[in-house]
C-alpha cells in the first residue's frame, strides 16, 4: 500500500520529515523518497530502493543535504516517489498512496493532448507522475486535484509540498487514512497516527473524504470540504495498520482485540492456550484469550533483527523461504498441547499448509485457527494490499472452482456469512491445510468491532459490495 508523512515547520523540519516518515515502514518495502524545500536553496530531493534494506538505513548519512522548514516523505509499494513537477501552478513535489486502475487509459488520454510521461527502464506507468500530470490540467491546486477526483477509478491520498506550503487531499471515497497533528509551531499531516506521540505532535483532527487542507507552519486551511459519502478499508484495522494507530478515532488494537474476544466468547472448542502468529494476529489472540478464558501463550515468536516482511523477496520460492525462517516455533509450550493461532487473513495460503504441518510436527495435539477477518472472496480494485494479480489466486477462488467448476459462480452465496456454500467452503480450506478446525471472524462483528456503520466501511473484498463506487463521483458535503 504504502504510508507519507509531511511537515511544515517554524524551525528546521527534517528530524521530524525523517523519523515521521520511518514510521510508515510497515506500509510499504519498495521505495522511500523524501522532499524538503528551502527559500534559499529551493526543492531537495532523495529516492532509494528499500527491498535489500530499511529507510533509515538508506537515509541517515543523506540527512544534511535536506534544508528548509518545509518537507514531505512517503514509504511506497508502487513507484519511485516524491516527483518534483515545474508547472503553470509553480514547482511542486508529489507523493501519493493511491491505486489507479485505468492508468494506461488515461496515459492514452494524456499522450493526445500532448503531454509527455516519462520512461521507465521497468516499462511501466509511474502512477504519481500520471496524478501529477492529472492535477496541473486544473486551474488551481483544488480543480487539479478533483480532477483526479474525477478521472482515476482505484483511489488516491497524497501530499503536495509547495512554495507556498503543503497541501494535503485525503481519497474522495477516504479509502485511505489522513490525519492531522499539531504542536507549537509546527503542523503534520500522516497516513499513520503512529507518527506523531514521540515527535510530540498531537492529533489535530482526520480529514474527510475528499477533502484538501492547506498546512503552514502556523495555520490549517480547508480548501475544500469533505464528501459526503466514506469507504475506509476495513483491511487497516485487521492487517496494515500499526497496533498504535488510529483511523477515525477507532484505534487499531482496540479493534482487533475486540474481534478476538467476541470470537472466543462465541466459538465453543476446546483449546489450551490461545496464541499469535505475530505480529497482525496478536491483538486478536490476547483478546480471543479473554474472551474464551484460555491463557494466552507466544508458542511462536518472530525473530524481527534481520527478517523483512515475508512478501519482499521477488520470487515466490524466497519470499516462503523467509516466512519460514523469520516464524520460530517454542516446541516446549506445543508439546501435547490443543493450540488455537489467530492470523489477520488467508490470501493464497501459500505457507498455511507449512506452518501448520511444522506446528503438528512440534508436538502439538491439534491445531486451531481464527481469522481476523471474513474470507477474501474477491481481490482489491482499490488499494494494493495483496501481490495477488487475479482473483483466481484466491485460496477461496480455488475452492469455488473447485465445487461448482467456475470460479466466479455463485460468489454471493459463498459470501454470505454461514450460508451452506460459506460453511462448506471453510471446512474445505480447513481440510486442505490440515486444521482441527478453522473459522473466520463474521463480517457482521468485523463491522461491529470497528465501530463504524456498515456503509462507512468498505468491506469489498468480503462481500463485493462497494464495486459501484469505481464508476461512482462522491457528492461534496455541504
Amino acid at each position: 500500500m504504502g504510508g507519507f508523512f509531511g511537515t511544515i515547520s517554524e524551525r528546521k523540519c527534517i528530524n521530524d520529515l525523517f523519523y515521521g516518515t520511518d514510521y510508515n515502514s510497515h506500509l510499504g518495502t519498495m521505495r522511500g523518497g523524501m522532499a524538503t524545500y528551502s527559500e534559499e536553496k529551493g526543492f531537495s530531493r532523495s529516492i532509494h530502493k528499500l527491498e535489500s534494506t530499511y529507510f533509515r538505513t538508506a537515509f541517515e548519512e543523506q540527512l544534511d543535504k535536506f534544508e528548509g522548514n518545509s518537507g514531505i516523505g512517503i514509504i511506497s509499494d508502487t513507484d519511485a516517489q516524491p516527483l518534483l513537477i515545474n508547472s503553470h501552478l509553480g514547482r511542486f513535489a508529489i507523493v501519493t498512496v493511491a491505486k489507479v486502475g485505468n492508468k494506461e487509459e488515461l496515459a492514452q488520454q494524456l499522450l493526445k493532448e500532448n503531454m509527455h510521461l516519462s520512461e521507465f527502464s521497468s516499462g511501466k506507468i509511474n502512477q504519481t507522475e500520471l496524478i501529477g500530470l492529472l492535477i496541473i490540467k486544473g486551474k488551481s491546486f483544488v480543480e487539479g486535484i478533483e480532477n483526479v477526483f474525477r478521472n482515476i477509478k482505484g483511489s488516491c491520498s497524497l501530499l503536495l509540498l509547495t512554495e507556498e506550503g503543503i497541501i494535503a487531499a485525503r481519497d474522495s471515497w477516504g479509502r485511505t487514512p489522513i490525519v492531522i497533528g499539531r504542536k507549537e509551531g509546527a503542523y503534520a499531516a500522516a497516513s499513520e497516527s503512529t507518527s506523531f506521540p514521540n515527535l510530540d505532535y498531537e492529533i489535530e483532527r482526520y480529514l474527510g473524504p475528499g477533502e484538501i487542507v492547506k498546512l503552514t507552519a502556523n495555520k490549517m486551511e480547508q480548501l475544500r470540504k469533505p464528501n459526503k459519502g466514506m469507504q475506509i478499508c476495513s483491511f487497516l484495522w485487521v492487517y496494515y495498520g500499526f497496533p498504535t494507530s488510529s483511523y477515525e478515532n477507532k484505534n487499531v488494537e482496540d479493534v482487533r482485540y475486540s474481534l478476538g474476544y467476541e470470537m472466543g466468547k462465541e466459538d465453543r472448542t476446546e483449546v489450551d492456550s490461545s496464541c499469535a502468529i505475530p505480529d497482525s494476529g496478536t491483538g486478536m489472540a490476547v483478546g480471543y484469550a479473554a474472551g474464551h478464558g484460555v491463557p494466552y501463550r507466544r508458542a511462536i515468536s518472530k525473530y524481527t533483527p534481520t527478517w523483512p516482511r515475508s512478501f519482499t523477496p521477488s520470487s515466490q520460492e524466497r519470499r516462503k523461504l523467509v516466512a519460514k525462517m523469520k516464524l520460530i516455533a517454542n516446541r516446549d509450550m506445543l508439546k501435547g498441547q490443543r493450540m488455537l493461532f489467530c492470523d489477520d487473513s488467508i490470501v493464497r495460503g501459500t505457507q498455511l499448509r507449512d506452518n501448520t504441518q511444522a506446528l503438528f510436527d512440534c508436538g502439538a495435539k491439534e491445531v486451531h485457527m481464527r481469522i481476523s477477518c471474513p474470507p477474501l472472496i474477491y481481490s482489491c480494485p482499490f488499494l494494493n494490499f495483496t501481490r495477488s494479480q487475479s482473483d483466481l489466486e484466491l485460496i477461496t477462488r480455488r475452492i469455488i472452482e473447485k465445487f461448482e467448476g467456475d470460479a466466479y459462480r455463485n460468489l454471493e452465496k459463498y459470501a454470505l456469512t454461514d450460508s451452506p456454500e460459506y460453511r462448506k467452503m471453510v471446512e474445505e480450506i480447513g481440510r486442505e491445510f490440515n486444521l482441527t478446525s478453522l473459522q473466520f471472524t463474521k463480517l457482521e462483528t468485523l463491522i461491529k468491532s470497528i465501530g463504524l456503520p456498515k456503509c462507512q466501511v468498505c468491506t469489498h473484498c468480503f462481500d463485493g459490495s462497494s464495486q459501484f463506487t469505481l464508476d461512482q463521483e462522491n457528492e461534496p458535503g455541504e
